[in-house]
């Protein structure tokens, strides 16, 4: 089969298309011959083997496709690596069936990053309605789905944080009540009066750094900021006990395979999705398509900061 492989660490430029071995499957595990393979930002962080969990060689990336089973079902899956391939194996209880009123490409964007707007705030956050919300790179994947999910469980303001105007008006697009610009500096001017003059109840970051430290200081007493990713390299600074006393708030993490092993964590959340999306209440926005052998373009444009929404290869 086709696949993308890398044999060394690095930039965009170690992603490979190549002929590689057909992977075997064992008990409990399902081959998917794949229709679409969704591009997910930790995608860059394993070529470059600076994600959580160190990546061995030879690697091919990929967290989530869709597909059908020998059997014709047409499903969403989810793996620990493999994905930019023809054909992928993965164990079952990480598949489940989409339904017919969901396309390939927004079913794939419901996977990583639907799931990861979902738990952020159900799980994570557990969004109460009329709460303020706050997102962080508000026209990525998981951010512009972290919108549109936030005012459909109730959000009572969602502000989008951005850093150039088009995507601002992306996010105002596709549901926020106010876009500021995500940049470090007056970061918590911005927001609060994005908010009507308040601080804010919940903040979602991807960012890291300067940017999480301006978000903590926009939280509002029993505020809650929740850290989902580092993009920018750069962690924020030390935060003590005494800090989150004496404001009354809560500092959380979420990396989505911890939370989806767990029961009632995979199927139950995308199933909602799944109706939702398909009901149109939810749109998840497909940013760009690539051949699967363009997934070095994918990768430079998404490092390049060039997208909006959610990238998906086609085998």
């Amino acid at each position: 089969m086709r696949a993308i492989q890398i044999s060394r660490y690095g930039g965009p430029e170690v992603l490979v298309h190549e002929e590689v071995p057909d992977p075997a499957s064992n008990n409990g595990e399902v081959a998917i011959r794949v229709s679409a393979a969704g591009v997910n930002y930790m995608d860059t962080m394993c070529t470059s083997n600076s994600y959580l969990k160190p990546v061995e060689l030879p690697y091919v990336p990929g967290g989530e496709v869709v597909g059908r089973t020998a059997d014709g079902r047409r499903v969403l899956a989810m793996m620990d690596g493999g994905g930019y391939a023809e054909l992928v194996v993965t164990s079952s209880p990480f598949v489940a069936e989409v339904p017919d009123g969901v396309d390939d490409h927004q079913a794939v964007a419901l996977g990583v990053q639907g799931l990861s707007a979902w738990h952020l705030l159900r799980t994570c956050a557990r969004i109460v309605p009329g709460e303020s919300v706050v997102v962080n790179a508000a026209a990525g994947g998981v951010g512009s789905l972290l919108v549109q999910l936030a005012k459909l469980f109730g959000a009572g303001r969602v502000v989008a944080a951005a850093s150039s105007p088009d995507k601002r008006a992306f996010a105002m697009a596709v549901g926020a009540d106010a876009a500021v610009d995500g940049a470090a500096e007056g970061y918590r001017d911005r927001v609060v009066e994005a908010n009507d003059g308040r601080p804010v109840d919940i903040v979602f970051d991807a960012t890291g750094g300067a940017v999480f430290d301006a978000a903590l200081d926009a939280l509002a007493p029993l505020g809650r900021i929740v850290t989902y990713g580092v993009a920018s390299n750069v962690l924020p600074g030390p935060i003590t006990a005494a800090q989150v006393i004496e404001r009354t708030v809560a500092v959380g993490g979420f990396w989505l395979p911890q939370v989806i092993s767990l029961p009632g964590r995979y199927r139950e959340p995308l199933a909602e999705l799944f109706a939702l999306t398909a009901a149109g209440r939810l749109r998840p926005a497909i940013g760009g398509v690539y051949p699967l052998g363009e997934a070095r373009r994918a990768h430079e444009d998404m490092l390049g900061r060039r997208t909006r929404g959610k990238l998906v290869l086609e085998p």
